[in-house]
């Protein structure tokens, strides 16, 4: 252990590690952002940045904590990092964030050299699967449709009572120290906040009652032709048009209105979450191909948009 320690030796000739080192030097990475001043934290040259990056999403590892981990304990990442850089989570999340757009270009055209080189075929399979990511907010801080309605309702009676009260009593003092005028402010409040939430379900419910009512309508097509043809009514049920209020379990997030609650883990218990949906080379590379970011839960519903996030110069996907 008296020589320095060579860690090409340590990655085999044929680790994807090599490839992508090798094509981000081919990259124009002018667009992205350095501290020229060298003020703050400790930087490292945007190709390591880059290729940390571009190597840790195509094996799985998105996290900027468990990326920092990886440059002590993974190898491939280890000598990315030349066995001594350790970029600390927030640097990585910065230079993401910062240089976002040229990150995702750089990213597509990493695969693109990917198939010039022939690490990737031009036509072939891919797998996509979706995992739930945990919302920056509580499931606690949710409110579902049926609730908000029925939360409205009360304390609209409350308000109702207390105006009846402060008739009776002049706005003196209750007992326990507040005035009546303090509690009707602050249940008008959660009112004005119930009423935003049960609004914003409604205005997102407008748009799935369009796709709803353009099935329903499909569907009711294809019964009458059945019918038109066979002389016979089909069998099963009929289909039902989609209802003019949002379904009761509906849900608003006070604290990140974007988010929905979710099963996550085994499916034994539920967290405030998004879906991300990975579609992941089958064809040998298993490089991540594209992907997406949703708020719904059913894996299925984002099939054909995960599909559509593969860039066409990319990879032409068979069908299967």
């Amino acid at each position: 252990m008296l020589i320095p320690v060579d860690m090409r030796e340590w990655v085999p000739e044929n680790h994807l590690v090599h490839f992508i080192i090798d094509a981000i030097g081919q990259l124009d990475i002018s667009s992205f952002k350095v501290n020229q001043r060298g003020s703050g934290d400790e930087q490292y040259p945007p190709e390591m940045m880059l290729a940390l990056l571009v190597y840790c999403y195509a094996t799985g590892t998105f996290g900027s904590r468990r990326i920092e981990a990886e440059t002590y304990t993974d190898v491939a990442v280890r000598y990315i990092c030349g066995g001594r850089a350790h970029p600390d989570h927030s640097v990585i999340c910065i230079f993401r964030t910062e240089n976002k757009a040229a990150f995702e270009e750089a990213f597509v055209k990493v695969l693109a050299i990917a198939g010039e080189m022939g690490h990737l075929k031009k036509v072939g399979g891919i797998s996509i699967d979706g995992t739930k990511i945990k919302a920056n907010a509580s499931k606690h801080k949710a409110v579902s449709y049926k609730h908000a309605k029925k939360m409205i309702g009360v304390l609209e009676e409350e308000v109702r009572q207390l105006v009846a009260k402060a008739e009776e009593a002049d706005n003196k003092p209750l007992e326990d120290g507040l005035t009546i005028p303090e509690e009707i402010k602050r249940r008008q409040e959660r009112i004005a906040k119930l009423e935003s939430a049960k609004a914003a379900i409604e205005e997102r419910y407008d748009v799935i009652k369009q796709h709803e009512q353009a099935a329903y309508e499909d569907k009711v097509l294809e019964r009458e032709k059945r019918e038109r043809e066979t002389g016979k009514k089909p069998g099963g049920k009929a289909p039902k048009p989609p209802s003019d209020t949002p379904p009761d379990t509906s849900q608003f997030n006070f604290t990140d209105s974007d988010s929905r609650i979710m099963k996550a883990g085994n499916g034994n218990h539920f967290e405030q979450a998004y879906n991300a949906e990975a579609a992941v080379d089958t064809e040998g590379s298993m490089l991540l191909l594209g992907g997406q970011v949703t708020n719904h839960a059913n894996d299925k519903e984002e099939l054909s948009a995960t599909v559509a996030s593969v860039p066409e110069e990319v990879r032409e996907i068979s069908a299967t």
